[in-house]
């Protein structure tokens, strides 16, 4: 196994469990420069990228190439080994959406010019250039959709909403809500969504695939539930709604249930209750 990373957003405490198996080897790269692998290679997983809003608003143009070139270099290695590509995409290709909920074939209501477009059109790019690949060069393609993922060892100050709020609750400072707090999103724990890439790597079929959770919260909703399960006295606190932040976001999963036999198995509760655990554990090792 090869892990190839520059960790621009990344934490190498992340691997560090890995990194004594002999079987695993670290690659510290930029994948939006060429790649060269050595040997064999039978799949390529890519998910390079920033993924929060704190971040692709922070790296624009990093966010842009690697959606891009970075694609295009890791469809290019796929291509010389003939190794099945796994790409991970986003429910961001949705942008805004006026159908809900979103199914694969709904093509999207996303503004190209606005501050994320970095990542809606990056992402939306690398599904185009995966399936040009597909149908030229006939690689074996698959595409997953991930809508807000979450779990242990995300970064205190992810800029996602979930990090956010289990911080702040920790630390008994207000929880920052944005807008009114009633646009809605669709929160899927990460055992689920490796669960879920693993049955499509496997599979006959190309997607893509919405790989996410159906049961909808609005983020008032989750602000409730994450005071009550760290049992903190946390207040709320309003600010503007960010620039073309979606009002609801919940995926279809018809299709990934019917081809794929994957459906969510952890419940909001149950995965807040175990990302919480994470949370407070580092907390108190930072404070000794």
């Amino acid at each position: 196994m090869i892990c190839v990373d520059n960790f621009l957003t990344g934490s190498r405490e992340n691997i560090r469990h890995l990194q004594k198996d002999p079987r695993f080897s670290l690659y510290c790269h930029d994948v939006s420069e060429r790649i060269r692998i050595r040997g064999e290679v039978h799949s390529i997983f890519h998910f390079a990228s920033p993924a929060s809003p704190v971040d692709y608003l922070k790296y624009p143009i990093k966010t842009l190439k690697v959606g891009s070139l970075g694609t295009h270099n890791s469809l290019g290695l796929a291509k010389a080994k003939r190794a099945r590509f796994v790409l991970a995409s986003t429910s961001e290709v949705y942008g805004d959406p006026a159908v809900h909920p979103q199914k694969e074939d709904y093509w999207g209501h996303v503004n190209p010019i606005g501050p994320r477009g970095v990542y809606d059109e990056a992402k939306r790019f690398a599904e185009a250039l995966s399936l040009a690949y597909y149908r030229t060069h006939q690689i074996d393609v698959k595409i997953g959709r991930i809508f807000n993922t979450y779990g242990p060892r995300m970064r205190a100050h992810d800029g996602r909403v979930i990090p956010n709020f289990i911080d702040q609750a920790l630390k008994g400072e207000p929880l920052t809500v944005y807008g009114k707090g009633k646009q809605t999103r669709s929160y899927g724990y990460i055992d689920d969504l490796v669960r879920g890439y693993v049955l499509l790597w496997r599979s006959k079929y190309t997607g893509p695939f919405n790989l996410g959770n159906p049961a909808e919260y609005d983020i008032l909703e989750l602000a409730r539930v994450i005071i009550e399960l760290t049992g903190s006295k946390s207040k709320l606190v309003y600010e503007a709604l960010p620039v073309d932040d979606p009002k609801r976001r919940c995926p279809d999963i018809r299709r990934a249930k019917k081809y794929l036999g994957w459906s969510p198995r952890v419940n909001l509760r149950g995965g807040l209750k175990r990302t919480i655990k994470d949370f407070t554990s580092r907390l108190q090792r930072r404070s000794r």
